[in-house]
């Protein structure tokens, strides 16, 4: 009975206190709050975020100003996204993350061709156009032909795959940085291989450039000291019924920071010479001004369902 003569109302007991949050326990306090997640891969993953989250919160001793200044610093590179930006894949990339994923996801060994990241500038989509067709509709920049095949792990040839190929310009902008200057659509390309897995389209020859520096992520690299810097490259995303995707880089051999590309995608077996070719009946054949540059880049792609190493 209460004082005034009412049945007393039952309370529950408070849990144990071996339940309660405390600085020694977030980790399995939090992580039991998870236990009952149905999907078994988000339970690990949830969980194993939680556990190095606390970790580091604990290791570096995390003050409520410098916690409010990350949550801040993401809200900002949520807002700095747009239709032709992506800010958090510019965050992911030089935090070396993307790379990370990447790797795990595509250990290449042997013969197959490395992956590396997609970058911030994937963002629309390449025009499909023929084999042999130029990607540079402003005609500005170093003339270049680029050729190249698409094979199985076996050596055999791909007749049919998909090559995606995206780069920057000969001042190290790419057509979405520069609306009003460069044509929409310039230096992208979806090419088909022919019956022997091979492709060649012309292009002109990428220079180095900095990554955007005017967001959350650039102010990051200043903070730290680095520079925003990546190395010459034209992307490549080559794809084929009952193969894998892959998405990877051809990196212009001697370009500036081939050695510290700021979103560590450089491997070396990715870089490539540009050599001249000084021949104007081969520059006659092939539709560009003499001399050019060329490149050969084949691509090796792994079988579907298949993880093992080649």
């Amino acid at each position: 009975m209460d004082p005034n003569g009412s049945p007393a109302t039952a309370h529950p007991a408070p849990p144990p206190a071996a339940e309660l949050f405390s600085e020694e326990r977030s980790v399995e306090v939090v992580a039991a709050s998870l236990a009952a997640t149905p999907d078994p891969r988000l339970r690990r993953v949830l969980t194993s975020l939680v556990r190095h989250l606390h970790d580091f919160v604990k290791d570096v001793e995390l003050t409520e100003q410098e916690w409010a200044a990350a949550i801040e610093f993401l809200t900002a590179t949520g807002k700095t996204c747009t239709s032709t930006r992506q800010e958090f894949i510019l965050l992911s990339d030089v935090l070396g993350a993307s790379m990370l994923v990447e790797t795990i996801n595509n250990r290449a060994g042997g013969v197959l061709t490395e992956s590396t990241v997609e970058g911030p500038f994937h963002m629309v989509a390449s025009p499909p156009r023929e084999l042999g067709a130029d990607i540079a509709e402003d005609g500005k920049g170093a003339p270049c032909l680029v050729t190249g095949s698409v094979t199985g792990p076996d050596g055999g040839p791909v007749p049919g795959a998909t090559i995606d190929v995206w780069q920057a310009n000969d001042e190290g902008y790419y057509d979405v940085q520069q609306p009003d200057v460069q044509p929409p659509l310039n230096l992208r390309g979806l090419f088909t291989a022919d019956g022997d897995g091979r492709f060649w389209f012309r292009s002109i020859v990428p220079r180095y450039y900095p990554i955007p520096q005017d967001g959350p992520v650039g102010r990051l690299l200043e903070a730290t000291s680095r520079h925003p810097n990546r190395p010459a490259h034209i992307h490549f995303e080559v794809s084929a019924p009952g193969y894998r995707t892959v998405t990877t880089h051809l990196f212009v051999a001697g370009t500036p920071y081939i050695d510290s590309d700021a979103v560590f995608g450089v491997k070396p077996s990715l870089v490539r010479e540009f050599p001249t070719v000084d021949d104007p009946a081969r520059a006659a054949e092939v539709g560009l001004p003499n001399p050019f540059r060329t490149v050969n880049f084949d691509v090796v792609l792994r079988a579907d369902g298949t993880d093992q190493e080649v």
